[in-house]
């Protein structure tokens, strides 16, 4: 977990050696959190860390109303996903305790699933 205020903005990158999954989180009921991924947080992660995978993270789902245009809808989320070319999306609401196994389980999916960037070899003696 890294601050996102602009105080922090030199110090972030530091802590992105070595990381093998990013956790891209936005609120359901903000859309500026939403717009956040796309403008500020993929660009930057991308620019410090190319090839690691990301797990789109949609919190809050607690508050969302139905069709109502201030939520983020699902459908977004997975648009987004698809653009940023994220792992996958995973929503949830730690207020309700709903899906919330279920973005650590991604996370470990997408590293498991991320190709090795070691080139493989074989030795025949």
């Amino acid at each position: 977990d890294t601050a996102g205020q602009e105080d922090y903005e030199r110090l972030r990158p530091l802590s992105y050696p070595n990381t093998n999954c990013f956790l891209l989180c936005y609120s359901i009921s903000s859309r500026t959190s939403f717009e956040n991924i796309k403008s500020k947080w993929w660009p930057e992660i991308r620019h410090f860390s190319n090839n690691v995978p990301v797990v789109l993270v949609g919190t809050k789902l607690d508050l969302r109303v139905p069709n109502s245009e201030k939520f983020v809808t699902t459908s977004e989320g997975r648009r987004l996903r698809k653009e940023i070319h994220a792992h996958t999306l995973v929503e949830c609401s730690a207020k309700r305790k709903i899906g919330l196994n279920q973005v650590f389980e991604e996370a470990v999916r997408a590293v498991e699933k991320k190709p090795s960037s070691k080139p493989k070899q074989c030795t025949l003696l």
